[in-house]
């Protein structure tokens, strides 16, 4: 069976799922079947194709814990009101003729803090788009502007799940990634902040609802004991403490808050720590629910598969094709845009985050090892292309599940300005960040 055969079985796999709403595992899994039975065809053996999907698979074990306390932090945030304190004070901050530039910050900071895009869009993002439509905003542009600040902390917040991702695929610190992505994020960071602001002007609030902040209260105990665990969390990392042992010291500071603050039992603080917060009462019950352990084993299964998947790939040589094509690309215009082309395009096919940043580092190791470049360059040049760039993808669901909560249409993606001009800024700037490029290129 030919390779071209194995992937438009796989793509039909892939928009199936898509269509009737299946979990892409599904399709992973029936790619990895379909592609082990061509390497067995091709003479390779089950145990040969088994190595090269658990080398590949394997060294992601130790980043499936850190999903796990990630969904921890994320259940324990919503119970003990982290999450809340943030909403309620940034709302408090919005005027209506700043409202677009303040959601902007509002979402940057609640996801450097919370790391997860959709964790942030499914609770301050919905609760900013009822204000947006109560106070005659566009939907696009609200929805836009959310998304876009939704995705800011999703690519440098030291609990982003696909921070840590690429940091483990390309082998790579995350310290100093977070650190080079702070870096390369305040032009483009400027930029976006400067085009909400003129938007500010142009599509104000004509009234503000203080419904959300009534029930805000009514829901939890806004006191300063909730950003605690926030702070922690945001603080640690910077002393150089390992991302696993901050996430726990946050975990158990926003389990006693939960306790002494919001006055939850030790029962209900063990089952938001495994199956999330679900309050089943308040106004804001739905918004606010979440979290928990059980909500990353998906997540963790899902990247654990791609990751088998593209070393079944590797190893029986099926991606040698394209890996050529992307070093050509790299010789011609350069790392960064042969990593944004890879990106684009597993963004497009395979329609997930995640599944992008495992698959496009397979397509471009190459390149970079031939290049002489690191693998801290590469997970930047991952991070400030695939991670973004994803969610301005409409059948992605980076992007497509985002607007589907916030009941926003695909025009949206216009005002997500910042998503597209990150990029733009770091491939006109990356020589100033890695100067050895020019010398590659000179070489060349």
């Amino acid at each position: 069976m030919s390779a071209v055969i194995c992937f438009a079985l796989f793509m039909g796999a892939m928009v199936a799922c898509l269509i009737t709403g299946y979990d892409m595992l599904w399709a992973l899994l029936f790619g990895i079947g379909l592609f082990a039975l061509r390497g067995k065809a091709n003479g390779y053996t089950w145990r040969e194709m088994w190595r090269a999907m658990w080398a590949e698979g394997g060294k992601l074990l130790p980043l499936i814990v850190i999903f796990l306390l990630i969904g921890m932090i994320t259940g324990l945030w919503r119970s003990c009101g982290t999450i809340a304190f943030f909403i309620y004070h940034g709302i408090r901050l919005i005027t209506p003729k700043l409202f677009i530039l303040m959601a902007f910050l509002l979402t940057c900071v609640l996801s450097y803090a919370l790391g997860t895009s959709f964790g942030v869009i499914g609770t301050a993002g919905i609760i900013l788009m009822a204000m947006a439509r109560s106070g005659g905003v566009s939907d696009a542009v609200a929805a836009g502007t959310i998304l876009a600040g939704a995705f800011f902390g999703d690519r440098c917040s030291p609990v982003s799940s696909s921070a840590s991702l690429v940091a483990a695929v390309t082998e790579s610190s995350l310290y100093d990634n977070l650190r080079m992505m702070r870096r390369t994020g305040w032009m483009p960071l400027g930029v976006s902040v400067a085009i909400y602001a003129i938007l500010s002007v142009t599509h104000p609030l004509t009234q503000m609802d203080s419904t959300m902040l009534n029930a805000l209260q009514e829901s939890f105990v806004i006191s300063p004991w909730t950003v605690v665990p926030a702070v922690i969390m945001l603080v640690l990392p910077l002393l150089k403490m390992s991302i696993r042992h901050a996430l726990e010291i946050s975990i158990a500071c926003a389990a006693a808050v939960t306790l002494w603050v919001q006055h939850l039992s030790v029962w209900d603080a063990v089952k938001v720590l495994i199956m999330g917060y679900h309050p089943t009462s308040g106004a804001l019950a739905e918004i606010v629910s979440g979290g928990g352990a059980v909500s990353m084993v998906n997540c963790s299964v899902l990247v654990f598969t791609a990751s088998m998947y593209t070393g079944l790939l590797s190893g029986t040589k099926v991606l040698m094709g394209a890996q050529g094509i992307m070093e050509k690309l790299a010789q011609r215009a350069g790392l960064f845009t042969a990593t944004t082309v890879a990106s684009i395009g597993c963004g497009m096919v395979l329609c997930n985050q995640s599944v992008v940043a495992v698959m496009g580092e397979q397509l471009v190791a190459e390149s970079y090892r031939k290049q002489g470049a690191s693998n801290g360059e590469k997970a930047l040049d991952m991070e400030n292309s695939g991670v973004v760039l994803s969610a301005l993808i409409p059948w992605n669901i980076a992007c497509s599940i985002p607007l589907q909560m916030m009941g926003a249409g695909v025009g949206s993606v216009i005002y997500a300005v910042f998503l597209y001009v990150l990029p733009i800024c770091y491939g006109l700037t990356k020589t100033k960040f890695y100067p050895k490029q020019n010398e590659r290129n000179d070489s060349r």
